[in-house]
């Protein structure tokens, strides 16, 4: 049994961390968008076998039981208490690692998608949810894909209208941020005063692009005080952006267009200095099944 299936990547539209528990989780409040640039998964199963086996087409993937397409293989059979089959998964990534744009955690998405479907196990997106949720905080998310909020430590996810159409420009710097060290600035700085989302959600209720721009948000950018990052975001509204932020704990940067040509050259320009500069569109859907043609098969659909 063979499936290939297409993960998306995931941008943070707002991201605001609201404190610390007790227990070291920090509370936050986000709001996702699953966009166009995506991760290939192939998931082959031979029942007669036993073992997980991975593979990537870039080096720095580790490709043992730390990979969260391989924990997502685990718990699939844990939780099922199917017979542990030999399962190959194959991991074509374009999706930049360390960008906080959850591509460790869509590719788990993307193996519990395929497992469910190769073994007809029949579980509901929000069964499949709760499996990722042992596996990562975004994983559930990546799961549903599309637009949503998420509240408490990341865990209570609500869906949102589709965001309004549009082109996003997003650039991959040449360095990564420690999540663990974005944490602990944010953390030194205190948490007396937090922003809302609900100007965020509004936005998104209502349909306006621009009003959705003016909302974007991220503690995280504002706690690193990257001048990199700075200089990004305006070169990408100098391009005509409509809005620019730092996704996640960082690195990637992206840029919201309601113009094609502007999108456009700013992707020109920022190429002349990034490797890795995309142009993609909202997604309003999480792993997707690849089949001769085109996509099929969606968590939503």
């Amino acid at each position: 049994m063979k499936m290939t299936v297409q993960s998306p990547a995931k941008l943070n539209l707002f991201l605001e961390i609201n404190g610390k528990r007790n227990d070291g989780y920090h509370l936050i409040s986000t709001v996702m968008q699953s966009v166009t640039l995506y991760d290939d998964i192939t998931v082959t199963v031979d029942k007669e076998g036993h073992g997980i086996e991975l593979s990537c087409n870039k080096e720095n993937i580790p490709c043992d039981s730390s990979n969260t397409a391989y924990k997502a293989a685990e718990v699939f059979f844990e939780h099922t208490g199917l017979p542990k089959a030999a399962v190959s998964i194959r991991i074509k990534k374009r999706i930049p690692s360390g960008a906080g744009m959850a591509g460790g955690s869509t590719d788990a998405a993307g193996v519990l998608y395929a497992l469910n479907e190769l073994y007809e196990t029949g579980m509901t997106n929000e069964e499949l949810a709760g499996l990722g949720e042992r596996i990562g905080a975004d994983v559930p998310f990546c799961v549903y894909g599309g637009t949503m909020s998420a509240t408490g430590i990341g865990s209570i996810l609500s869906p949102l209208p589709d965001m309004p159409d549009c082109h996003i420009v997003i650039v991959m710097p040449d360095f990564r941020i420690s999540t663990a060290e974005a944490y602990n600035r944010s953390d030194s700085l205190g948490y007396d005063f937090t922003k809302s989302m609900e100007n965020m959600t509004g936005a998104i209720c209502s349909e306006r692009l621009a009003q959705t721009a003016a909302a974007l948000y991220n503690r995280f950018e504002e706690v690193a005080g990257i001048d990199e990052i700075s200089e990004i975001k305006e070169m990408m509204l100098r391009s005509g952006a409509l809005g620019a932020l730092m996704t996640g704990s960082g690195s990637a940067v992206f840029g919201i267009f309601d113009d094609r040509d502007k999108a456009s050259s700013c992707e020109d320009n920022l190429s002349r200095k990034y490797d890795e500069v995309f142009i993609v569109h909202p997604d309003r859907a999480g792993p997707q099944k690849v089949v001769p043609g085109g996509l099929i098969g969606s968590l939503l659909g």
